[in-house]
């Protein structure tokens, strides 16, 4: 009886990382990959990690972390299987333009146009801090950065963004 029951309390602990955390994955890696159905599989294979891994979580309150970390890994694993093409930005695919925004914005669309173009290295420390949240020691950490590294790619990303909408 008592590995049922740790088992469910596995469950549930997991099933409450899901129903909290979710929507972060799902968006982060939205932003990472540039797709939203690369990004639902790239969030069920996080998924599947995480659950396979969930003993490994010891401090509850770095469980975010820890799922978005598994996101960005399982990110990259999937490009590295794919070798996918990078894609024109003027040759979106209906579900890239859904990321994008569909409101008549045009600042916004400028906006989120010039944060696709920027190189990973850039895109991904701006993204978690505007988009996630995280402050620039949590994204030092989940990036495997110097905290002055990361400090060097947020003002070279808004840099990048400030010329690139500035020219448009």
């Amino acid at each position: 009886m008592h590995s049922s029951n740790a088992a469910a309390h596995r469950r549930q602990r997991f099933d409450q990382y899901v129903a909290v955390y979710h929507q972060d994955m799902y968006r982060y890696a939205a932003w990472l990959s540039r797709d939203q159905a690369i990004a639902q599989d790239v969030v069920q294979e996080a998924l599947l990690r995480a659950w396979k891994s969930l003993d490994n979580l010891r401090d509850e309150g770095s469980a975010k972390q820890w799922l978005l970390t598994i996101v960005r890994r399982e990110n990259a694993r999937f490009f590295e299987r794919k070798r996918l093409e990078t894609v024109d930005i003027d040759n979106l695919t209906a579900s890239q333009e859904a990321l994008l925004g569909v409101e008549e914005n045009n600042e916004l669309d400028d906006m989120r146009k010039a944060i696709y173009e920027l190189d990973d290295e850039y895109r991904e420390p701006l993204v978690l801090q505007v988009l996630m949240g995280y402050s620039t020691n949590e994204i030092a950490e989940q990036m495997g950065l110097k905290q002055g590294a990361v400090l060097t790619r947020l003002h070279r990303a808004r840099a990048r963004l400030k010329d690139r909408v500035a020219d448009q």
